[in-house]
C-alpha cells in the first residue's frame, strides 16, 4: 500500500501536483434535490476533509467565488463546497415562489411598513443545512459574503452544535442607524430588468464598477466579460428581486448576535461603498469572543489586488479551527 501511494504521488508530481489535482476547482458541478428546491452545488476536495460551506451573496453564484480562492482554501485541508442559493444560477423551484412587487416593497421600506417577501434569510439558512443533510456532513465550517453573511448568521444560529467556525466577510448586523448605501448604489442594485442581453451586460458592468475599490482601476472589457459569464450561465432577474425583499424584511439580528457562541472571524473593508466599514465593527461587536480583521482599501468585490489580504486574513483562521476539528475527532 506504501508503495502504492509513492507510485500515485510521482505521477501526480508529488506531494504538490496531488494536492493540484484533489484541489481542481473545475469539478462537475452536482444536484442535490430539497423539496421544493433543486440546488446545484460544486465539491472540491476530499469528501474526508472538514467541509466548509461557502455562501454567496445578493445574485451572485457560485461561480462569483473566484476558483483561485476555493482552490487556496482546499489546500488548507478542506472540502469546499459551492452553491448556487435559491433564485440564481442553475438553482431551481420545484414548485416556484409567490409574486411580488419590488417597487411597492421598497417604497414600504422607506416609509418604515412590514415588506412582504416570498421568503427569508432564515429559508435561506435552511437551504444550506439542508444541503448538508444531503451531503451526509454533520459538522461543518461557514463562510458567507455579504447577504451570504446574514444566511450564515442564521444558520449558525440554527445549528450552533454543527458549526465549527463561522467566517463572516463584508456583512451586517442589519441594525437600525448603521451607514446607509448611497441612492445611486441603490438604484443600480435594484436595476436588474433588461430588455437584451447587452443592456443586461452594461447594467451589470455598471454595478461591478460602482461596488469596487476607488483605489483600483477596473478594466471596462474585464468587467462586460464577467458579466456575460454570469448572464449566459444564468439569468434570473425575478429571483434576485425576491433576494431583495428578503434581505428588506429582515429585522436587525443584534439579539440573535448576542446569542452566538460560534468562533468568529469578521473580515471588512475600510472602503466598502455598499455595507460602510461599521457594519462589520458592529457585526463583530456582538458576537461574543469574535476576530474582526480590517482589510484597507477593500471594497465590496473580490477585485485581484485584494485576493492576497483577503487570504492572509482568512486562511489562518481556518487552519487554526481545522486543526482544532481534526483534534477533536480524534479524540
Amino acid at each position: 500500500m506504501r508503495y502504492f501511494l509513492i507510485i500515485v504521488l510521482l505521477l501526480c508530481g508529488g506531494p504538490a501536483g496531488f494536492a493540484a489535482g484533489r484541489c481542481d476547482a473545475q469539478v462537475p458541478v452536482q444536484r442535490a434535490e430539497l423539496g421544493g428546491l433543486s440546488l446545484v452545488y460544486q465539491s472540491v476536495g476530499t469528501p474526508g476533509d472538514p467541509a466548509l460551506l461557502l455562501v454567496m451573496g445578493l445574485g451572485g453564484q457560485l461561480i462569483h467565488w473566484p476558483d483561485d480562492v476555493v482552490e487556496a482554501l482546499c489546500r488548507q485541508g478542506f472540502r469546499v463546497i459551492r452553491y448556487d442559493n435559491r433564485d440564481v444560477g442553475l438553482s431551481r423551484w420545484n414548485q416556484p415562489p409567490a409574486s411580488a412587487n419590488l417597487t411597492v416593497e421598497l417604497l414600504r421600506y422607506k416609509l418604515g411598513l412590514p415588506v412582504a417577501a416570498p421568503y427569508s434569510l432564515t429559508d435561506m439558512a435552511g437551504d444550506g443545512l439542508g444541503l448538508m443533510d444531503a451531503l451526509g456532513i454533520e459538522q461543518f465550517h461557514v463562510l458567507g459574503v455579504s447577504m451570504g453573511g446574514m444566511i450564515a448568521q442564521h444558520l449558525a444560529a440554527m445549528a450552533p452544535q454543527r458549526v465549527r467556525s463561522l467566517t463572516l466577510i463584508m456583512s451586517s448586523s442589519g441594525a437600525q442607524g448603521l451607514p446607509a448605501p448611497s441612492a445611486a448604489l441603490v438604484q443600480l442594485l435594484a436595476r436588474r430588468s433588461a430588455p437584451s442581453r447587452e443592456v443586461a451586460l452594461e447594467q451589470q458592468a455598471d454595478l461591478l464598477a460602482a461596488l469596487g475599490s476607488p483605489a483600483v482601476h477596473d478594466d471596462r472589457a474585464v468587467l462586460l466579460q464577467q458579466a456575460a459569464q454570469a448572464y449566459d450561465r444564468a439569468f434570473n432577474p425575478e429571483g434576485v428581486k425576491r433576494q431583495i425583499m428578503a434581505i428588506l424584511a429582515e429585522p436587525s439580528r443584534v439579539q440573535l448576535l448576542n446569542r452566538l457562541r460560534v468562533p468568529t472571524l469578521v473580515v471588512h473593508g475600510t472602503a466598502d461603498p455598499l455595507l460602510p466599514v461599521m457594519h462589520g465593527v458592529h457585526l463583530a461587536a456582538h458576537i461574543q469572543g469574535s476576530q474582526l480583521r480590517l482589510i484597507p482599501g477593500l471594497a465590496h468585490r473580490f477585485q485581484e489586488p485584494f485576493k492576497a489580504p483577503l487570504l492572509a486574513a482568512v486562511l489562518p483562521y481556518l487552519k487554526s479551527h481545522r486543526q482544532e476539528t481534526a483534534h477533536i475527532a480524534g479524540l
